[in-house]
Parts: C-alpha cells; structure tokens; sequence
C-alpha cells in the first residue's frame, strides 16, 4: 500500500509560477505509481539531473527521494528559465505489507524507477487444518 502526504503549498505555488514565471523553490517531482502482481512500481521523473546526485533512503517506512539538478554556469545571459534548479526532495510514506529490504532503483533517460516487492508475510497462502482424531487434513483459503 502507498500513502501519499499532502503538501498544502504546492498548488499555490504552481499558481504562482504559471502567473509570475518564477520558481521561489524547487517543483515536486513528478511521479507514478502502480501495481504489476506481487510488486509496486514508482516512477519519478527528473530529466537532467545526473544519477551520481540521487539519494534514495527508508526509515521505517518513509522513503525519501532527493535529487539535485545544478545550474549551469557561464558567461551569458539567460533568456528563459523555466525549468526548476536546486535540490528536490520527496517523501513516500510506504504501507507494511511491502518489503522494504528489496527496493530495486534504475534509472534511465531521466526517469527513476523503483520496485518494491510484496513482503512474503503479506502474500495470500493456505494453511492446512488437522481435525481432531483424523489424519485427514482440509485446506482453506488464509
């Protein structure tokens, strides 16, 4: 399960920046989420940003993302800047049933993926029941 937090300041700061042009801090990543089967799979896009500077890290179960895509510096001037520079950081609030230890993160033409399997405790299985006196043993559904 994936639990998303709220930010109460990013709608008005994408207002601001479709008014005023300007980025007074760093957008959200953009991302996807969904499930394939026995495994989750997050994707955030970040074009432009190097992989050598994307730090994954899980506490308990919060995953963070930061990622930082630097300025370019040289001698001109800049005739537009829309796209958003500095460090940017995101947070995943991931459900128990997920296997933490087994994240597996790529990434490829600017897209950082993740997969987070099923933890096995949480997959479905069948447990046998003995009855009482009987060898004979009856399946159900866990």
């Amino acid at each position: 399960m994936l639990l998303r937090t709220a930010d109460p300041f990013r709608d008005f700061d994408r207002l601001t920046q479709q008014l005023l042009g300007t980025t007074n801090r760093p957008s959200a990543m953009p991302m996807d989420a969904w499930r394939e089967g026995d495994r989750f799979v997050i994707e955030f896009d970040l074009p432009g940003v190097a992989a050598e500077s994307i730090d994954l890290d899980v506490e308990r179960n919060v995953l963070t993302v930061r990622a930082e895509r630097v300025a370019r510096n040289g001698d001109w001037e800049m005739l537009a800047t829309e796209r958003p520079r500095g460090a940017f950081s995101r947070q995943l609030v991931l459900g128990d049933n997920l296997d933490l230890d087994r994240i597996d993160a790529s990434y490829d033409a600017g897209v950082l993926r993740l997969v987070v399997p099923v933890a096995e405790k949480a997959k479905p299985r069948k447990i046998s029941v003995a009855g009482a006196g009987s060898p004979d043993r009856a399946a159900i559904d866990a």
